[in-house]
């Protein structure tokens, strides 16, 4: 009986202890499985609508400074040619203008003469 007792209890012990060991080990595995999927959902939920969300505000970023661009070019093109030629007309309003001063008193001049003669 002794003898029996003490070859079955140490059996019996190591049994129960492996026991143990295999449901710490299945628990570990529930575990890390239940970190795997939170992992995953944060990935999802947050980590992919970030992403999202940094495409866009480059899209919109870079769009922004396209028409900027556009817009720079377009005062650095076309506004000064405007000026140029609103100077151009200017000048030539002026070179008629001063040319009809000149007739009129060219004619002034003409009807003096012919009164004075």
């Amino acid at each position: 009986l002794v003898l029996e007792a003490v070859l079955v209890v140490p059996v019996v012990v190591l049994t129960e202890l492996l026991v143990v060991v295999v449901d710490v080990v299945e628990v570990v595995d529930v575990v890390v499985v239940m970190v795997e999927l939170v992992t995953v959902e944060v990935v999802l939920v947050v980590v992919v609508p970030l992403v999202l969300l940094a495409d866009v505000v480059v899209v919109v970023v870079v769009s922004v400074l396209l028409v900027a661009v556009s817009v720079v070019v377009v005062l650095m093109v076309v506004v000064p040619v405007v000026v140029v030629l609103v100077i151009e007309a200017l000048v030539v309003l002026l070179e008629v203008v001063l040319l009809l001063v000149v007739v009129v008193v060219v004619d002034v001049v003409d009807v003096v003469r012919v009164v004075i003669v």
